[in-house]
């Protein structure tokens, strides 16, 4: 999460969103654009592991229900 403030193109640079990354750093280097950088790394690594924590609950369940 540190990653995704600090350097927020570095964020989506190491999950594999190349594209995004550069979008993000072009926003980055300007003074103004970096806070707005840092929201959108933050918001989207944080949205990324809440979808990874849904799917984990989604397999249980349905793990639960095919043993019943």
């Amino acid at each position: 999460m540190l990653l995704a403030i600090i350097f927020p193109f570095l964020s989506f640079l190491l999950r594999g969103k190349i594209i995004t990354a550069v979008l993000c750093f072009i926003l980055q280097i300007t003074v103004l654009g970096w806070l707005p950088a840092a929201i959108w790394a933050t918001m989207s690594l944080s949205n990324e592991r809440a979808e990874k924590r849904n799917e984990k609950l989604i397999r249980a369940v349905r793990e639960s229900r095919n043993h019943h």
